[in-house]
């Protein structure tokens, strides 16, 4: 659109891609730096909270006792704080504490998860059951919600804060039209003092009056089956810890993880993009990631599993007869990251090259 308008085309990020930096540092984009807020607004300042040591002194809670203290004093302040957690519904999944057997959903090949209402819900398709009594393999009554979701957080801040005005804002508060600009503008109107959320939290906005962001769960992303985890983590670190601090009075940031270590946690907690992206590349190079490499993936799906594998091993037997010569390296056959959706089963071959 740009080369026919003959127009100029600006990629604006705090965090940009690993992609779109090495085409910068390439020469391909001239990089232009922003290294200072705007009106010499000094950065918000990071602490990592290391989940482990509060489990051995007996903390249970799903907040820490440095960020328990931290809010009060902001609440006290009559500051506004955000609580961020990239999660959604009442709890993770569910499961048998006898056999093991986790709840999923019958049309796609993830687990349910457990919703206040006492319903297993999925959050691709849409499909949900009651909460089992039982368990259906084994008939035990050990049958359990694991993890963390919003209205968790939700319930547990308003039994440690009970005069506290609390907002949530995930998929399920903002299906309603017009859910998303109501909850931001009570928020924004001083209406609420904390404000729990999902990644929809962290994107951008703008709020003078809060000065205290917690993570909750820092390093939750890092688990997921992607090469782009540790780039996907840092970028929503960053971002929730520039929602901290943007009006007069200076921003605090509390990350809440097991990974206290982690170069992604580290370098988010510094704020410094150079430094991760030295480290990312390496690890990219050293495994053969984009930008590295270029990857293609193929996506494979029908209703018959039986197609779905035939045409995929097909795909890849030509894909590696063909791409032999010119150094094409195939991967896979295999399930997709998410194996069935709405009853359509995926799959995915890989292909890489320089």
């Amino acid at each position: 659109r740009a080369r026919l308008e003959e127009a100029s085309v600006i990629l604006g990020s705090a965090t940009p891609t690993m992609e779109s930096y090495s085409l910068a540092k390439l020469g391909a984009y001239k990089l232009w730096e922003l290294p200072v807020r705007p009106d010499g607004m000094d950065m918000s300042e990071v602490s990592i909270v290391d989940l482990r040591e509060e489990l051995r002194m007996g903390n249970r809670s799903i907040i820490s006792k440095e960020l328990y203290d931290m809010i009060e004093d902001r609440l006290n302040k009559k500051e506004q704080i955000m609580l961020f957690l990239n999660r959604r519904g009442y709890a993770g999944f569910v499961s048998c504490r006898s056999c093991g057997h986790v709840m999923k959903c019958i049309h796609c090949d993830i687990s349910l998860s457990e919703h206040k209402n006492g319903m297993l819900v999925c959050h691709y398709c849409g499909y949900e059951i009651a909460m089992p009594k039982t368990c259906p393999e084994c008939n035990s009554k050990y049958i359990a919600a694991f993890g963390t979701g919003t209205q968790k957080v939700e319930e547990a801040v308003k039994k440690m804060y009970p005069t506290a005005r609390t907002l949530r804002m995930d998929m399920d508060t903002t299906s309603k039209k017009d859910g998303y600009e109501k909850i931001l503008s009570q928020f924004s109107n001083g209406e609420a003092d904390i404000l729990i959320g999902t990644q929809m939290i962290v994107k951008g906005h703008d709020f003078p009056d809060v000065t205290l962001v917690g993570v909750l769960a820092a390093d939750m992303s890092l688990y997921a089956n992607d090469y782009r985890a540790c780039e996907r983590t840092f970028q929503l670190l960053t971002q929730a810890a520039g929602r901290a601090g943007r009006g007069t009075e200076k921003g605090e940031v509390f990350f809440q993880t097991y990974r206290p270590e982690h170069y992604s946690i580290q370098t988010a907690a510094e704020q410094d993009y150079k430094s991760f992206y030295k480290q990312e590349i390496a690890y990219r190079q050293l495994l053969g990631y984009p930008p590295a490499v270029h990857l293609l993936a193929v996506l494979v799906s029908s209703l018959n599993e039986t197609c779905a594998d035939r045409l995929t091993e097909k795909l890849k037997q030509s894909a590696m007869k063909a791409g032999s010569s010119m150094g094409i390296q195939v991967l896979g056959a295999g399930k997709a990251t998410i194996g069935k959706i709405n009853d359509y089963h995926r799959r995915v071959v890989y292909m890489k090259h320089e």
